[in-house]
């Protein structure tokens, strides 16, 4: 059987982010590099503020460390937005080669992963990830606009208004290092639900964890960390459940994105957050200045996502799902 555990030789060089007023008054608030008091950035429309929160995020990760679009080799970028506009829009001024990417709320780990390959294999010095989601523009996109005021069923999650850039580069640049990889594979269990994305991305999300156990001959209380991005609170359940049934009890080390963001009473976000801006503002104001500092030592992230679109579940087709995994270790 073919090894499917990519080694990789890379580090976070930088990351920064930008999120929206309802992240920035949730838990993780004061750890967020930038906030945007109503969610405009500045312009007219909503896609558009997408597209300038990119460009503050990676904007935000290149001058901590005095670097400039020159320093970057290629940049992986995406969001939700239709034929990924956010991010074409937001980064075409940058004058760096660039891989427009979909992979729903996993974008950002699957940036993070091409990223960090051809770092590892010396393609170029240094890569840049960056993804993004904005509650407005999903909405007006998947459901309907927020202004017609629909309900929205205990399942749903809210789709989190930020955005994260990465740049990666060799293993001695960073603190943290990007030390392997299992791309996802596309899976359908048939879930139809449009309003329940944990139900339908956890079985791609268990499939990549129970293959990284037995490849790596690991288990989780290996690791310090293992965090998910975005089941929320639904998909956080069914997935220590799905996991116990393979025999690996996933313990209290494990937490996901969706539920870190948001305060699910006070917010009122019914099952947590989710987006391509969530996982990836997480994990870059929260996980790795933890990694940095040396509270975590070992981290798994498998970044989810819901490879659907309103025409395909209008049509009466179920959602498939992936699961894309890292795993970080702070030196």
């Amino acid at each position: 059987m073919a090894k499917e555990i990519i080694k990789l030789d890379a580090s976070f060089v930088s990351y920064g982010n930008a999120v929206g007023k309802k992240e920035y008054e949730g838990p993780l608030g004061a750890l967020f590099d930038i906030h945007d008091t109503d969610d405009r950035f500045g312009k007219d429309t909503w896609e558009s503020a997408e597209s300038e929160m990119q460009r503050v995020a990676f904007n935000m990760a290149l001058n901590k460390k005095g670097l400039c679009f020159e320093d970057i080799g290629a940049l992986f970028a995406g969001d939700l937005l239709n034929q990924c506009v956010g991010s074409a829009y937001g980064l075409c001024g940058c004058n760096i080669p660039y891989f427009g990417l979909y992979g729903a709320c996993s974008t950002c780990g699957e940036g993070i992963m091409l990223a960090s390959i051809l770092t590892t294999h010396k393609v170029f010095e240094r890569c840049a990830a960056v993804t993004s989601s904005h509650n407005c523009s999903a909405e007006r996109q998947y459901r309907t606009p927020i202004e017609y005021g629909s309900q929205r069923a205990p399942t749903s999650q809210w789709t989190v208004t930020g955005s994260g850039a990465f740049i990666i580069g060799d293993s001695d640049a960073g603190k943290v290092k990007i030390s392997a990889a299992m791309p996802g594979k596309v899976i359908d269990k048939g879930v139809n639900d449009a309003n329940n994305m944990g139900a339908a991305m956890t079985p791609a999300v268990c499939d990549t964890l129970v293959r990284y156990f037995k490849e790596s001959n690991t288990r989780p209380e290996n690791y310090d960390l293992i965090i998910t991005g975005d089941l929320g609170y639904e998909g956080h359940g069914i997935l220590k459940e799905f996991m116990s049934i393979e025999g690996y009890d996933l313990g209290d080390n494990y937490t996901d994105c969706g539920i870190l963001i948001f305060d699910k009473e006070r917010q009122d976000t019914h099952s947590g957050g989710s987006g391509c801006g969530c996982s990836a503002s997480v994990i870059s104001a929260y996980v790795l200045p933890e990694m940095e500092k040396g509270r975590i030592k070992r981290t798994i992230f498998v970044a989810s996502g819901a490879m659907m679109s309103p025409d395909m579940i209008k049509q009466g087709e179920s959602i498939p799902a992936i699961g894309h995994l890292l795993v970080f270790e702070s030196t």
